[in-house]
């Protein structure tokens, strides 16, 4: 299925029906339509043909949801880049892209100011003027094959990698994530994250197969989030753990209550069992999801119901295949024997599902480390309980190993995020002449607490933690830094990168 197709069948079934609203500009099906083929025609003037790569570094707008669309009618690549990415990482993303055009907006002004080679550059502003040309319609049904989009990885660990995704495999991720989410007719969900990354894509394309509203802003900290929330009747949520803290400090500073919003799911990390419990206080879901997946196959796994497992990263989702196998920490990890119930290892998933990439982009070595044998090495730890549900445990990477003893930093974690001074918390290993690595916890204190490092600990002392995995550090920062998609980078802090409070 074309993801153009898609779109216009939408506008072709319910025209009249709010398909975007950012709080300043409505639009209907009929309206979005037409406002996206009249910049696909543009795109087409400007030399812009099937196949050809057409990048987008902008923030959260009605413009960057309607090009996107306008790339899928015009039969081009889209490739979102994330506006927060400096001058080495947009010029090696649009190099390796070999995007034909960039659309850019104030946020990158300044990086693309300093790039050598920039492909023929348009202001985000002129979409509106783009719009009002002739109009290009939707490409054929049936040509699915080729590449609707190409991703980036948030360069956390190196160069971001481009991960190329088929009409197929997109139309395939957001049908299962409408049915994964339990998605009705009409439904609404709120654009936060960045169609950089495959939940902000995933958010806007499910509500086009269900003809819903897609609600796009830039951000919960700017303007007022909740009133927008509020006032268009959001009824879905699918946002990462970082941004539902957030949101529910914001909602019990209020206090603010969101009724209509009765549907929510979160990705891109784990959740603490405290912090799904606050979710559940705060909305009283009717739906709950971890999704569990990534960039290069959307879905690994899916927990419908986070009241009854907090946490939990379910089963597999409806296109995909997972396996639990003999990890170790050196990379590449050797293909291993599966482990039985309840042993720690390498979760792998099989590429053999609609929803899956073909491979990295110019990165064969990458992609022959990560794919074997049709299986995908995620390079996260987890386990399986007695039911068959799959519980998530970090990254292979993350594992610290302390005075010869194995311990994983989400246990650790889900304790000293219970305090109820704290607002976040991440266990990582710090090097010690003694015991190899130290447990050592980085938290942040809600606003307007003050918090000190003994209260953490005798805190954990009192828990049933065992004596070997509490920390034997506890460090309080001002914030706990993370990737421009909301990962956690446990490198800076293990680097010393982070400013301590109260020393």
């Amino acid at each position: 299925m074309n993801i153009g197709w898609a779109f216009h069948s939408a506008a072709l079934r319910y025209p009249e029906l709010t398909a975007l609203d950012d709080g300043q500009r409505r639009l209907t099906y009929r309206d979005w339509y037409e406002r996206a083929a009249g910049v696909a025609g543009a795109l087409r003037r400007r030399g812009v043909r099937p196949g050809d790569r057409v990048a987008a570094a902008m923030r959260q707008s009605e413009g960057v949801a309607t090009l996107y669309m306008a790339i899928q009618l015009a039969g081009a690549v889209a490739v979102p880049i994330s506006f927060r990415f400096g001058p080495r990482e947009l010029g090696h993303c649009l190099r390796d892209s070999g995007a034909r055009l960039l659309f850019a907006d104030e946020s990158v002004l300044g990086a693309v100011g300093e790039l050598d080679e920039v492909p023929d550059a348009i202001d985000s502003a002129e979409i509106d003027e783009l719009a009002g040309g002739d109009s290009l319609d939707a490409a054929d049904a049936n040509d699915d094959s080729g590449l609707s989009v190409i991703l980036y990885t948030s360069g956390t660990t190196g160069t971001p990698k481009g991960v190329p995704r088929t009409h197929r495999a997109e139309h395939a991720a957001s049908a299962a994530h409408v049915i994964q989410c339990r998605y009705a007719l009409g439904e609404s969900t709120l654009g936060l994250q960045t169609v950089a990354h495959t939940m902000g894509i995933r958010s806007l394309l499910s509500m086009v197969l269900v003809n819903g509203k897609y609600v796009p802003a830039p951000s919960l900290t700017e303007g007022d989030a909740l009133g927008l929330l509020a006032r268009l009747q959001v009824s879905a949520l699918y946002l990462v753990p970082t941004a539902f803290h957030i949101l529910l400090g914001q909602m019990e500073a209020g206090p603010v209550r969101l009724p209509a919003c009765r549907k929510i799911a979160y990705a891109g990390a784990p959740m603490t069992a405290s912090l799904v419990e606050r979710c559940v206080a705060a909305f009283e879901p009717e739906v709950f999801v971890n999704h569990y997946g990534s960039t290069e196959i959307y879905t690994f796994t899916v927990s419908p119901d986070q009241r009854h497992k907090p946490g939990c990263a379910g089963r597999p989702g409806l296109h995909s295949r997972i396996r639990v196998v003999t990890a170790s920490r050196e990379r590449p990890v050797p293909p291993g024997e599966t482990v039985g119930c309840g042993e720690l290892g390498e979760i792998i998933a099989s590429m053999d599902g609609d929803e899956a990439f073909n491979g990295y982009l110019n990165r064969p070595e990458a992609t022959e480390s990560a794919i074997r044998e049709s299986w995908y090495y995620t390079g996260d730890l987890g386990r399986l309980d007695a039911d068959g549900d799959l519980w998530v445990e970090g990254r292979v990477d993350d594992m610290v190993i302390t005075g010869g003893e194995n311990v994983y930093p989400l246990e650790v974690e889900d304790v000293v995020s219970r305090h109820p001074k704290v607002a976040e918390a991440v266990v990582c290993g710090l090097p010690d002449e003694k015991w190899g690595q130290v447990v050592a916890a980085f938290v942040v204190a809600r606003p307007g607490v003050e918090l000190e490092a003994s209260e953490i600990d005798v805190f954990v002392r009192a828990s049933d933690l065992a004596r070997y995995k509490r920390p034997r550090r506890v460090i309080v920062v001002s914030e706990i830094p993370k990737s421009p998609v909301g990962k956690i980078l446990r490198r800076l802090l293990i680097a010393g990168q982070y400013e301590a409070v109260g020393s």
